[in-house]
């Protein structure tokens, strides 16, 4: 990314689009496109940003499935039979329901996001005013989540069908510390320090996302003191059906081809599977003998080199199995061109090495690095797009970045709902990421640049538009409450949060959507200096 000149701020940029055109002499690639119309410039940056979301798309899809392997990773518990005082051994998993639900799966569906506030943050070092960014996506990620995600779920089950949340305990606790994290936020800006943000603020900021775990932990186990009163329903046996599952066991490994063949299966299966951390037994999806995973503990070189190979091969071939059953030959052209389009990112991400080595971690970390790569060329596109038109960098952020860096949110949140026995994992990923929004994802860039200033220069740190942005927290607290109470009336009357008879699932679902339109309307003629 190269600029003949210094960036303009975001101040700058949103000062008038006359400005903007006038000194935005900033490019992408090359110098010559500068002398590009201002038209066909936006269009193009637009289209890359479209592309950087679809690549964004297909990375967090290789992150969940890292994460599934990570997630069913189980360790060997010795215990005293008391009647015989032999010794038991059992397989226990690692990690727990809630906290990988709050952990590994809220945080890998926000990372794009949390990505992209670090960048901006690192970006603006030295400066004594923060980026707006950041935390413009990041409060915009929270409305997008909460109204679209939750206007699409409420869709998903059959006509008739109710999914509702079976652990009422937990995602109280987890909607409490939601709802705590955006009200902080406002107090940081406009109450206790306005305008500024200090090292203790910001540090308090990241270290109440710990609180979180530790007080969602104590509603899972039932703490006394520690957790709220409210009984648990029974749950099931498998929280995904074992008929939306198609992975078949395969007792006799013998066969390297066959072996390597059920490895792609496996490695070729939907992100759905991430929700299958909720089986309870070990014959469900999460606990089949995957083969990768005894790949990895013996370290058999050559079935490693072979599972990678089969990832380069799969990112190469633009018709599958699934496209050559198809009858229209028009739905063909069209899914082969979508494969065309993905193919450059599929080929790049075939480098990451496969999820089923060293419990998915390598996969993990190197999905992580590649989903900040991802996100530094959207934070150039941004100024890019904001340098041109003269539309204020906050405003695309809370917009066109919310709703691109959450697809994944959507994606997850939707498959849950969809193919889930209850509605926990579903709900519970929308308040739980925007959890994790602020604590992490606003919490860590400030404390970045609150510890650099405080060094450097002992300065706090100040924010640029704090008033747009606090006021963009109390629209979003407002709506917030308007939206939660649905479901609560839901809970009441229909006996569930999702689902239901089809009329009053479209009339929630457009009601969602209608408190989104309120929040990005207000939000942005505040920040236009309309209201």
């Amino acid at each position: 990314m190269t600029s003949v000149h210094k960036p303009l701020s975001n101040s700058t940029l949103g000062v008038s689009g006359i400005l903007g055109h006038e000194v935005c002499e900033s490019y992408l690639l090359f110098p010559g496109e500068t002398a590009l119309g201002d038209a066909l410039r936006t269009f193009l940056y637009f289209l890359g940003l479209a592309y950087c979301f679809i690549g964004l798309s297909a990375i967090t899809e290789r992150f969940f499935r890292s994460m599934e392997n990570v997630v069913k990773q189980t360790h060997d518990v010795v215990e005293i039979d008391p009647h015989t005082n032999l010794e038991v051994v059992r397989r226990e998993k690692v990690w727990n329901y809630t906290i990988a639900d709050i952990t590994l799966l809220a945080f890998g569906t926000s990372f794009p996001q949390i990505s992209l506030a670090t960048i901006d943050a690192l970006r603006n070092l030295g400066d004594l005013y923060a980026g707006g960014l950041g935390p413009g996506t990041l409060v915009g990620s929270a409305a997008f989540d909460l109204f679209p995600i939750h206007a699409v779920c409420v869709l998903v089950p059959k006509a008739g069908e109710l999914k509702k949340i079976s652990d009422l305990g937990v995602w109280v606790v987890e909607l409490f510390w939601s709802f705590w994290a955006y009200f902080w936020l406002y107090i940081i800006l406009k109450v206790w320090t306005p305008d500024i943000v200090t090292l203790w603020e910001a540090l308090l900021t990241v270290l109440q996302f710990g609180l979180l775990l530790v007080h969602a932990y104590a509603q899972d186990k039932r703490w006394p003191y520690l957790s709220l009163p409210l009984a648990r329903d029974e749950r099931p046996e498998d929280w995904v059906p074992k008929e939306a599952t198609s992975y078949k066991h395969v007792d006799n490994v013998d066969d390297e081809h066959s072996e390597i063949s059920q490895i792609g299966e496996s490695y070729g299966r939907s992100i759905v599977d991430i929700f299958s951390i909720h089986s309870e037994n070990e014959t469900g999806p999460i606990y089949h003998n995957v083969p990768g995973s005894d790949l990895a503990e013996s370290s058999n070189e050559i079935h490693v080199l072979s599972l990678w190979k089969e990832q380069f091969v799969d990112a190469l071939m633009l018709e599958n199995a699934e496209t050559k059953k198809l009858d229209s030959i028009y739905v063909r052209a069209l899914r082969m061109l979508w494969q065309s389009l993905l193919a450059p990112w599929r080929l790049m991400f075939a480098f990451v090495p496969p999820c089923q080595i060293a419990h998915g971690w390598i996969a993990f970390i190197c999905s992580l690095i590649f989903i900040s790569g991802i996100a530094y060329v959207v934070t150039e596109l941004t100024d890019l797009i904001s340098c041109v038109t003269g539309i204020n960098a906050y405003v695309i952020a809370f917009t066109a970045l919310a709703s691109g860096t959450s697809w994944p949110d959507l994606v997850a949140s939707k498959i849950a709902a969809e193919r889930q026995t209850t509605a926990d994992s579903a709900i519970a990923n929308i308040t739980c990421s925007n959890s994790v929004n602020i604590y992490v994802g606003i919490g860590v860039p400030w404390l970045i640049d609150t510890a650099y200033n405080f060094i450097v220069y002992r300065e706090p740190l100040r924010i640029q538009n704090a008033a747009g942005l606090s006021f963009s927290l109390l629209v979003f607290f407002c709506t917030s409450v308007g939206c939660i109470s649905v479901l609560v009336l839901r809970r009441l009357t229909l006996g569930a949060e999702l689902g239901g008879p089809k009329p009053w699932a479209w009339l929630t679902s457009v009601y969602f959507m209608l408190l989104w339109l309120i929040f990005v309307v207000l939000s942005s003629l505040k920040v236009c200096g309309v209201i």
